[in-house]
């Protein structure tokens, strides 16, 4: 349960029950993820959930038990729930842009050794795991479903010089994500390890920013002066959105992904957006489609998606988990709510 910011606490709560449409899932795995991150760090999330709460929200299991008037699934079925699904009868799911849901239904509380699944995602996002994919992949179904929703929405050629701000999770997804598109890939983060997965996944080059002194000027260098015909931005910091459009050449996109703390704003040069003709996009979420789509790349193993997952841990040891993470000791954690804490 998450109770405010940095305040987790473990406690024991009645099995859930599924009403009708829903079901319960046993969990498998649960993998921490950069937003998680975020939440704990800062108490709360805009949209996704208020403490306290259930806390959590990747996810693959078993079924456990099943309401009634759900069909096509089974007690055993191994499944992988994404974290929301889209009500499909508002403004925005009628135009099709379903991660602008205005009914958006979310879930969270991951982190258990059991997790009631909502009607909406039963009935649209919940999927079975294929066969031979264990459920640590496979949680990791809902944050590559963003990637690909945000690589798709970066109107990347097959060609383009992409850089990629940002070396966490998500970060090094987009990689992948933008390498598969044909994309010539530039990294810059702030750890040698996580980019060394990155070159891993692809990236033509990589770049620790410690060692930069100015980001903007180095990917000028790297394009004959003129800058990237994309950038991404995956930290979810306002002066990294900044250093994100400076580094974009004219009539370039800028794909500002990360979510920053709320009420922060930006500048932007009006002169550089006009003249220069950019595109700047904020992406958000996915939509079922992507969902379907990141599980099949997932069980493809194309990728080594596994490296993005530093270590297997118990339920007791998230509190430590978080902390690590802050200290950026770990990418991703798979919490096994069964795994013995000795």
């Amino acid at each position: 349960m998450l109770y405010g910011q940095e305040d987790l606490r473990l406690e024991e709560q009645a099995v859930p029950t599924p009403a009708a449409g829903e079901v319960v899932i046993r969990v498998g795995a649960a993998t921490t993820c950069g937003t998680d991150l975020k939440v704990w760090r800062r108490g709360g999330h805009a949209k996704m959930l208020k403490p306290p709460t259930l806390f959590g929200h990747e996810a693959a299991g078993t079924i456990a038990a099943i309401g009634s008037g759900v069909t096509g699934w089974k007690v055993g079925d191994r499944v992988v729930a994404n974290n929301s699904a889209p009500c499909m009868t508002c403004f925005f799911c009628r135009k099709q842009e379903y991660s602008l849901c205005t009914d958006l239904s979310f879930n969270n509380g991951t982190f258990a050794e059991y997790l009631k699944i909502p009607a909406q995602i039963v009935q649209h996002n919940l999927l079975a795991i294929p066969a031979g994919l264990p459920d640590a992949i496979a949680a990791m179904t809902e944050p590559l479903a963003c990637v690909l929703h945000g690589a798709a929405r970066s109107n990347v050629k097959p060609g383009d010089r992409v850089v990629m701000l940002g070396d966490g999770a998500i970060g090094l997804m987009f990689v992948a994500a933008l390498v598969r598109q044909k994309a010539e890939v530039y990294l810059f983060g702030g750890s040698d390890s996580r980019l060394q997965v990155g070159e891993q996944f692809g990236a033509a080059k990589t770049f620790n920013h410690h060692q930069i002194a100015d980001i903007p000027a180095t990917v000028r260098r790297l394009t004959e002066g003129w800058g990237a015909d994309g950038v991404v931005e995956a930290t979810g910091s306002p002066a990294v959105w900044e250093t994100a459009i400076a580094c974009a050449r004219p009539g370039g996109t800028v794909n500002l992904f990360g979510g920053c703390p709320r009420d922060t704003t930006i500048t932007v040069s009006t002169e550089l957006l006009h003249y220069s003709e950019l595109t700047l996009k904020g992406v958000f979420h996915s939509t079922p489609s992507y969902v379907r789509a990141a599980l099949d790349w997932l069980a493809s193993r194309q990728v080594p998606f596994e490296l993005l997952i530093s270590d297997y841990r118990p339920l007791q040891a998230l509190e430590q988990v978080f902390q690590e993470m802050k200290q950026r000791q770990v990418i991703k954690v798979a919490i096994e709510p069964w795994r013995n804490s000795e």
